[in-house]
């Protein structure tokens, strides 16, 4: 058999009015396929995206399997991956025109990337049956609130490093890497000639002493990844933002802070209302390191969620310890996971028609 390929689309939408108000216009997805959507349509994969990150960042997850575990098969499964808003590659203020380009982009919500995303998996997909929805960080918050929103059309859940909301000190932690990009007089309140180069830069330094735990550090693990020293480290987090836009660094900065799984008119803000819709399998594996989404909030939520398993990765890592292939031995707790979801699942036999809501009651 011939090896399967990505395919990369772009789905438009239209004009998009947003939840926060205001209008998206021309609204653009973003997206990659991998494998074949089958006739019932029960066998798709969704796994949105993360913070900073381009859909290429979750291929990882998808292969053979072998030494990398047991990853998603793109022979059985019809397998995609939409890019988050913001991020450079579905609408963005780096790719918008107009009044919407750069630091005029307006402000989204993951519900906007979720209806988006929905409305994908219907026009394009046929409205099918979603055998599991898989993220980490920001693509956990998104798998999240499909499961809460759409129970009758997702199977399973995964989330990764995650939390149902942005937690007050997560949200103090953006304010700290926030600054330190706007500080950059070159940035001139988003309206820049040139990359604010010194802002991206401690940005990415500001960043990286959150992203790994103290123990990263203390006991050289970065060494495994190959890198010669703490500031060989440093300079990669530096490269790799230098690479990136700063209105979509700040946009998805939003689109974070404001995250939370009962804002939309579905829930109106009842969190534990939200958390109680997620009765299907639904399991969360938080970092023992993450400094920001940590164990106590996600078991917190987790503990309202009545279809949830909380699975901690016990990891040196932190945060990126939840990553597509970032640390091996998490990488590959966290597909075993995704195969105990669908183990119980048989492609080509629907469980359920799809849920009946429209999207403007969702």
């Amino acid at each position: 058999m011939a090896k399967q390929q990505w395919v990369r689309e772009e789905f438009r939408a239209g004009d998009l009015a947003l939840s926060r108000g205001g209008v998206l216009k021309d609204a653009r997805l973003h997206y990659h396929q991998i494998g074949e959507l089958n006739a019932p349509k029960d066998n798709l994969i969704l796994l949105p995206t993360y913070y900073g990150g381009a859909a290429a960042g979750n291929h990882a997850w998808v292969g053979e399997g072998g030494a990398n575990g047991p990853q998603l098969d793109p022979d059985r499964y019809c397998i995609v991956i939409p890019s988050l808003l913001g991020a450079g590659e579905s609408s963005s203020p780096s790719n918008n025109g107009g009044a919407q380009a750069g630091p005029g982009f307006p402000a989204v919500s993951l519900y906007d990337n979720v209806r988006l995303q929905k409305r994908l998996v219907d026009e394009v997909f046929g409205g099918a049956n979603l055998a599991l929805v898989m993220g980490w960080s920001m693509g956990g918050m998104q798998a999240l609130q499909w499961g809460s929103l759409f129970p009758e059309q997702v199977n399973a859940v995964l989330a990764t490093c995650c939390t149902a909301r942005c937690y007050p000190h997560n949200h103090v932690f953006l304010e700290g890497v926030k600054a330190a990009l706007t500080c950059d007089p070159t940035f001139q309140a988003g309206h820049y000639r040139t990359p604010p180069v010194l802002g991206l830069k401690a940005f990415a330094r500001v960043y990286a002493g959150w992203a790994y735990s103290q123990a990263f550090f203390r006991n050289e693990c970065w060494r495994d990844m190959g890198f010669t020293s703490v500031e060989d480290l440093l300079d990669f987090w530096e490269q790799d933002h230098l690479g990136q836009d700063a209105n979509d660094l700040l946009a998805m900065l939003d689109t974070w802070q404001t995250g939370n799984i009962a804002d939309n008119p579905v829930f109106r803000g009842d969190y534990p209302a939200a958390l109680a819709a997620l009765t299907i399998p639904t399991r969360l594996m938080p970092s023992s390191t993450d400094l920001y989404f940590t164990v106590d909030d996600a078991s917190a939520d987790a503990s309202q969620m009545p279809g949830a398993t909380l699975e901690v990765l016990a990891s040196d890592y932190g945060h990126i310890a939840g990553g597509a292939g970032r640390e091996h031995r998490s990488h590959i707790r966290i597909l075993k996971a995704a195969q105990s979801l669908l183990h119980n699942q048989a492609p080509g036999h629907s469980r359920s028609k799809v849920n009946e809501r429209s999207d403007n009651s969702a």
